[in-house]
C-alpha cells in the first residue's frame, strides 16, 4: 500500500509566505498569493501553510477567497471579519 506524503515546510517557507501577505496592498487570493510569492513554491506545501496560518488564527479566507493578514492591528479586520467564513480545506 501506498502512503502519500507531504513535502512538510522549512520555517523561512512560512515566513516568506507570512510576508508577502503582510506587504501586500490588497486581499489575494490563494492563486494570486502564490504567484505573488518571491520564491517558487510547491502548490501543495502552500497549502500546508495557509492550513497552519488559518489554525493558528494568523490568517482569514473569506467567502470568495481573499487571504487576509490579522494577526497583528490592520484597520480592515472588523470590515473583513463581517464577511468572512472559517476557512476549510477541501
Amino acid at each position: 500500500m501506498k502512503t502519500q506524503t507531504i513535502h512538510m515546510p522549512r520555517l523561512d517557507s512560512v515566513l516568506m509566505v507570512e510576508d508577502t501577505i503582510k506587504k501586500l496592498d490588497y486581499y489575494p487570493t490563494k492563486n494570486q498569493l502564490w504567484r505573488a510569492l518571491p520564491k517558487a513554491m510547491m502548490w501543495q506545501t502552500f497549502n500546508v501553510i495557509l492550513d497552519y496560518l488559518a489554525k493558528s488564527n494568523k490568517i482569514l479566507i473569506d467567502k470568495e477567497g481573499k487571504v487576509v493578514w490579522i494577526f497583528a492591528d490592520n484597520p480592515k479586520i472588523k470590515e473583513f471579519l463581517n464577511k468572512s467564513i472559517p476557512y476549510k480545506r477541501q
